[in-house]
């Protein structure tokens, strides 16, 4: 019989850091989640995660969590917080009718870029 040989096994790289996304979607936008267990919920976006591709919305995918109390200032409990979601399963709302729309990009002549709703033409302006 012939005795086990253990091949030395090659290391594995660490994973690289993900480019960021082009995200059309900024805090303070307001938003309606089209996918997912919150479909039809509208809010406000708190955070985003380009590395990531998520972004935060304010009541949307609220999710509890117990924590331990680490020290003598910080108590533990239940907390809840809206948790991340995926950028594609919301969309950016139409500041004239409040419908969903899709958005186009367009530079002005002294080179600022402004957000256009492709539904209604108008501007959508920068909420930071």
């Amino acid at each position: 019989m012939k005795p086990l040989v253990y091949k030395k096994s090659r290391r594995e790289k660490r994973p690289q850091a993900a480019t960021p996304q082009k995200m059309r979607i900024t805090k303070g936008d307001k938003v309606r989640v089209l996918r997912g267990e919150h479909r039809g919920a509208e809010g406000m976006v708190i955070r985003v995660l380009p590395r990531k591709g998520r972004v935060v919305v304010d009541g949307v995918n609220v999710v509890t969590k117990h924590r331990r109390a680490t020290s003598a200032t910080e108590e533990g409990g239940i907390i809840t917080f809206p948790a991340p979601i995926d950028v594609s399963n919301v969309m950016l709302l139409d500041p004239k009718s409040g419908e969903p729309s899709r958005v186009r990009r367009k530079k002005d002549k002294d080179g600022t870029v402004e957000r256009l709703s492709v539904k209604s033409g108008q501007p959508i302006p920068r909420n930071r």
